[in-house]
């Protein structure tokens, strides 16, 4: 038996190739220096996912912080170095891309009939819903809040998303802590009040953190803290147009609803002839369409 190792791995041939091309909704924009290797092309490689990919969805923790589809993310699209600095826009694309790189192109889809309690499945081909989120409108970075204030924006990144949904998680768990008997009316109704501040807080950090700068007939400030008191001590009117613009950026790169039509059985059951169903990408779940 010949013991002398060759230099490169004669298996490599062997390993995972790509198994499609993606371009990203944003276009690498908005993504910080350092956190992506875009090819000339704009194509970005995904591959399926691994053995090992597939055992860190079990592990409830990294699941709930979000690290589990960091690490799968950057596991599956090399490219991607910091995948916690994904633009919103660009989520639902990678996560498509990866379940059907690994898993083919025909999803299932469950759920309940409405006016029936019925389920059906339905198979929902990937490929479109990849076409879909590739038309994306732009994303506008200003938004004209008076004659003399204009406020820049950037997306929420997915890790935004992540440390929104885990203080959203802890409000709720606070929240239910008002079932116990153990505790008196008067401590029930301070828990209320701090789960419904602690939530109210949640929303109003994810519109300022979106705020890049904001320019005056004299100035440009980005320092975050002064950014921070000025939306903090502005007019309601103010805060309004910055989350409304941002909400209209977020859904123009949401998934629109899929369209079923009901069976006449359904029908004489109580179901509209034709109804839609809203879906997401299921980041805690991953690769699962919830409706």
């Amino acid at each position: 038996m010949n013991f002398n190792q060759p230099q490169e791995n004669p298996l490599s041939g062997f390993m995972r190739q790509p198994k499609i091309y993606i371009k990203l909704p944003s276009g690498g924009a908005f993504w910080p220096r350092g956190s992506i290797d875009i090819p000339e092309t704009g194509d970005l490689a995904v591959y399926s996912m691994t053995a090992k990919d597939e055992i860190t969805f079990k592990t409830p923790d990294a699941l709930l912080n979000g690290q589990a589809v960091v690490d799968v993310i950057e596991s599956c699209i090399p490219s991607i170095k910091d995948a916690w600095r994904i633009p919103n826009m660009d989520i639902d694309s990678i996560l498509i891309a990866i379940r059907l790189a690994s898993y083919g192109e025909m999803m299932e889809v469950t759920h309940t009939v409405p006016g029936t309690k019925e389920q059906v499945t339905h198979n929902v081909d990937l490929r479109l819903l990849l076409d879909q989120l590739s038309a994306v409108s732009p994303w506008e970075e200003s938004i004209i809040l008076d004659e003399n204030l204009t406020c820049f924006v950037r997306p929420m990144t997915y890790k935004d998303i992540t440390q929104a949904a885990l203080r959203t998680f802890e409000a709720q768990r606070m929240m239910q802590t008002i079932t116990d008997d153990t505790i008196t009316e008067e401590q029930k109704i301070e828990i209320l009040n701090q789960s419904f501040d602690a939530i109210a807080n949640i929303n109003v950090d994810l519109v300022i953190n979106s705020v890049v700068a904001i320019q005056t007939a004299d100035n440009v400030v980005e320092d975050r803290a002064f950014i921070y008191d000025f939306l903090q001590n502005a007019d309601k009117t103010i805060f309004e147009k910055v989350q409304a613009h941002l909400t209209r950026m977020r859904n123009a790169s949401t998934l629109k609803p899929l369209r079923f039509e009901s069976t006449d059985d359904q029908i004489t059951e109580g179901a509209p002839a034709t109804y839609e169903l809203p879906i997401q990408m299921d980041n805690a779940d991953f690769f699962v369409l919830r409706s």
